[in-house]
């Protein structure tokens, strides 16, 4: 039994589900694999389940009715790791922009003491390959602008690229997250900062999908920056949801 559950949820990454699912097992650490799809109609899923058997006791799916948001994909899934008894959990995107061999990093920096440890493209200088300037001014504006905003000391906030102790994850009250989109990044730090856990920032580099579409929208940027600004404002008068 791992101690280790890295949570990758999915929407059409038939393109990159084998080969994100086959670096992690190549790791020299043991992780184990969850799978939140989003009934995927280009065959995420199936491709997954085809590969249980080769990685029987390691690799788990937990397939959902319908495309229902990032926030809630991975809600499911700490719900999952918790029920399960994984002592760390980690956040990871399918696409290749997070390196499975930073996974050991993220998990050692826990295991040294951090509540939550944070893949970082920010705390040293800029770390993004292959993004088009404004959307690396898009992404580094967003991360000053919640800094201003909440109070938060991390270089990346949006980042996600997370290890969660598990304790982390049953103290905060899950189903009070309200952003679905990448947002809900922002607030599972903002929530696990105003308990006072720590938070510790690994430096990454960060790389631009490959293969698949981005899953970037107007909605999700609007969320970001109004919905920040009225987390804030919720956690002052409504601090017993926090």
């Amino acid at each position: 039994m791992s101690d280790s559950l890295v949570i990758i949820p999915t929407y059409n990454e038939i393109e990159n589900i084998e080969a994100i699912i086959e670096a992690v097992f190549g790791l020299t650490k043991d992780f184990h694999v969850l799978i939140v799809d989003d009934n995927s109609p280009d065959g995420t899923s199936a491709k997954v389940k085809e590969m249980q058997v080769r990685y029987s006791g390691s690799l788990f799916l937990e397939t959902r009715t319908e495309k229902s948001g990032l926030g809630t994909a991975y809600i499911h899934g700490f719900k999952w790791a918790i029920a399960k008894k994984y002592d760390y959990v980690f956040e990871m995107d399918a696409d290749f922009s997070h390196n499975p061999e930073d996974l050991p990093r993220l998990y050692r920096a826990c295991v040294n003491g951090a509540d939550v440890s944070v893949g970082s493209r920010y705390k040293k200088g800029v770390n993004v390959v292959d993004w088009p300037l404004y959307r690396v001014l898009l992404s580094y504006g967003a991360s000053f602008y919640v800094k201003i905003i909440t109070g938060m000391r991390v270089h990346d906030p949006t980042a996600g690229f997370v290890c969660y102790k598990r304790h982390v994850l049953e103290n905060i009250r899950l189903d009070s997250v309200r952003f679905v989109g990448y947002a809900f990044q922002i607030e599972m730090k903002f929530r696990a900062y105003l308990k006072n856990y720590k938070i510790e920032e690994v430096s990454i580099i960060f790389r631009d999908r490959v293969r698949g579409k981005s899953k970037m929208s107007s909605s999700i940027i609007n969320e970001a920056i109004v919905g920040v600004f009225m987390m804030k404002v919720r956690s002052l008068f409504q601090k017993n949801k926090f």
